[in-house]
């Protein structure tokens, strides 16, 4: 559906640039846009290379395996409807856990064997309260070291690429609370009740 979209939306700008006689204009947008992410993924290959490199040894050192002990109690606080023996429970914590060191990559087939074991729970066509929790800590995705911006920023020259990082942090973990608080006052609620 998204790539319907994109198309309109190209094929809507290609037709007024036409109609405004500015498509040369439009061209050279086309030529300078796809030269700048070239020019941008290269620059970030060097800098996602050392972090992707420095997150791998912090996951040998045992840092995800001290994230999943000390995230535990408070997954099986917001889930209470999953066992705690539950095959879910780590694939949660496991996506939590990625996210938190900056790996993306690694945290989305956790997130979706996270929302199949949720769903095989559910039964159900409509959500359940556990996949709602989930999804809402999974979008907060509070990063401890928000590697890839790092490195965009570090390709475009920045003179210090992480000074952002204490900003992300505490928006990310407000909007976490205050998703969390939402997610649970709303399965309250009567007309959200299982």
């Amino acid at each position: 559906m998204i790539n319907y979209i994109w198309f309109f939306m190209i094929g809507v700008g290609i037709i007024i640039a036409i109609i405004n006689g500015r498509m040369e204009e439009v061209s050279k947008a086309i030529i300078d846009s796809a030269q700048s992410a070239v020019t941008i993924s290269i620059g970030l290959i060097g800098i996602m290379t050392l972090w992707l490199g420095i997150m791998e040894i912090a996951n040998k050192a045992g840092l995800m395996a001290l994230l999943s002990r000390i995230l535990k109690p408070f997954i099986l606080k917001l889930f209470p409807e999953v066992p705690e023996d539950h095959p879910a429970i780590g694939a949660i914590i496991m996506n939590i856990s990625a996210n938190m060191l900056g790996l993306g990559n690694a945290a989305t087939p956790f997130g979706i064997k996270a929302m199949e074991y949720l769903q095989q729970l559910n039964q159900k066509d409509s959500a359940s309260n556990s996949m709602c929790t989930f999804l809402v800590i999974n979008t907060a995705s509070v990063q401890l070291i928000p590697a890839m911006m790092v490195g965009i920023r570090a390709s475009l020259g920045a003179k210090n690429p992480a000074d952002f990082v204490p900003v992300v942090l505490l928006s990310s973990t407000t909007t976490l609370i205050c998703g969390i608080i939402a997610v649970k006052f709303l399965e309250k609620q009567d007309i959200f009740r299982q």
